[in-house]
């Protein structure tokens, strides 16, 4: 696969407490770290995500009395999975994987930092209105497809790949620089909305 100055490589929230031992574990989550690696080589345009919570964020079940981590519950802007408390500002969970190839990124974005709202996408919150401002980022750059890995396939990847698609963009998600949680079956969920959405699929080996 031949890249472009147009492309742009969106790495995905790969943070301490989405790998092995992490607040917030996803399976094998620090597996996708050598492929994104050796896929950023390709890039002029790489992009980082960074979840940033506050103590006090709405979306940890922590913060709510008598729930439990991955129960629901609805909030203005509709309905909200609670999670274990995860990469809270300033500390070793919210810093990137270690191995992680930082040194290509352009632009690093955080998201998830207002305490009321909660932020899967790397465009806009989950109110779907909040913009972040990669959006104008991408589009004042003149970068039209957006190849999405990171953490994970089935929450934060896949709103990032919908909302870019949705805004018009190329999108195309790299399935094996990704590692998905699958709650209540999300991740075939996610497979459904892509090929809905027309976002392509591809491999590792497109890259070499």
């Amino acid at each position: 696969m031949k890249i472009s100055d147009r492309d742009v490589l969106l790495v995905i929230d790969v943070q301490n407490d989405f790998c092995t031992g992490g607040a917030l574990a996803v399976p094998s989550g620090e597996k996708v770290v050598p492929a994104i690696n050796r896929i950023a080589q390709k890039f002029t345009n790489v992009v980082l995500t960074q979840d940033w919570h506050p103590r006090d964020h709405v979306s940890f079940a922590s913060n709510h009395v008598g729930k439990q981590p991955f129960q629901a519950i609805e909030l203005d802007y509709g309905r909200q999975v609670l999670w274990p408390a995860h990469c809270v500002q300033g500390t070793a969970g919210a810093e990137f994987h270690r191995d992680l190839d930082v040194t290509r990124a352009s632009l690093v974005v955080r998201k998830g930092f207002r305490r009321g709202i909660d932020s899967y996408s790397a465009l806009f919150e989950n109110d779907h209105r909040t913009p972040t401002g990669l959006l104008g980022y991408l589009r004042e750059r003149e970068l039209k497809t957006v190849f999405v890995a990171g953490l994970a396939l089935d929450f934060c990847v896949r709103f990032s790949a919908e909302d870019a698609r949705k805004a018009g963009l190329e999108v195309a998600v790299i399935e094996d620089a990704c590692r998905g949680i699958d709650l209540d079956g999300s991740v075939a969920a996610t497979h459904q909305s892509f090929r809905d959405l027309g976002i392509a699929v591809v491999s590792l080996e497109a890259f070499l």
